[in-house]
């Protein structure tokens, strides 16, 4: 079995590049390449969004939509999809609500 194959991707990045039969729009390889660089982004805007949201002492909501705005821009790397999956998993990391955020499942 290949490295690739043993590397979760969550259902929720699998959907920002399925069709709406769910299969899969680009090469499993390239979606492990992007999940991977969306996850690192998330990630390394932690402190970021932090010190925005205590340096200018506003809302959590606030400083997750001006992110969402830069992650927007072509300049960024990434597509729609992406960008709003890396403001909903960082919101997801900091526990700060979100309208993008999915709800969660009961059960």
């Amino acid at each position: 079995m290949a490295d690739d194959d043993q590397v979760f991707i969550p259902p929720s990045f699998h959907a920002v590049h399925a069709d709406a039969r769910g299969r899969l729009r680009l090469p499993r390889r390239e979606l492990g390449a992007r999940h991977e660089l969306c996850e690192d982004l998330a990630q390394a805007l932690l402190e970021q969004a932090q010190a925005i949201r205590h340096d200018l002492g506003v809302t959590e909501s606030d400083v997750l939509g001006r992110i969402a705005r830069g992650l927007q821009a072509p300049a960024s790397g990434l597509d729609a999809g992406e960008a709003e999956w890396v403001v909903t998993r960082l919101a997801e990391l900091l526990d700060w609500p979100w309208v993008g955020r999915p709800a969660p499942r009961a059960g």
